[in-house]
């Protein structure tokens, strides 16, 4: 199991995937915004989406979990 954890605190301005989905190392799930900035985060494993733990327009906190991976 795999985590992404938020960065930075600031809000989820886009979740670029579903549960279920296949994502390779590297691609970008999850875009943050703050200060004005986009912040992309990326899956750090080739994986199938388990759970999505935010929405778009949450506020979090650095190191929250955002997602969840499960290896395939």
């Amino acid at each position: 199991m795999n985590k992404v954890e938020a960065s930075m605190a600031g809000t989820v301005w886009k979740v670029l995937v579903s549960e279920g989905d296949v994502v390779e190392s590297g691609q970008d799930v999850i875009i943050l915004e703050s200060m004005k900035m986009e912040i992309p985060l990326s899956a750090e494993m080739d994986g199938k989406v388990s759970k999505i733990m935010t929405n778009e327009g949450d506020f979090v906190a650095e190191g929250d979990v955002l997602l969840e991976l499960e290896g395939i």
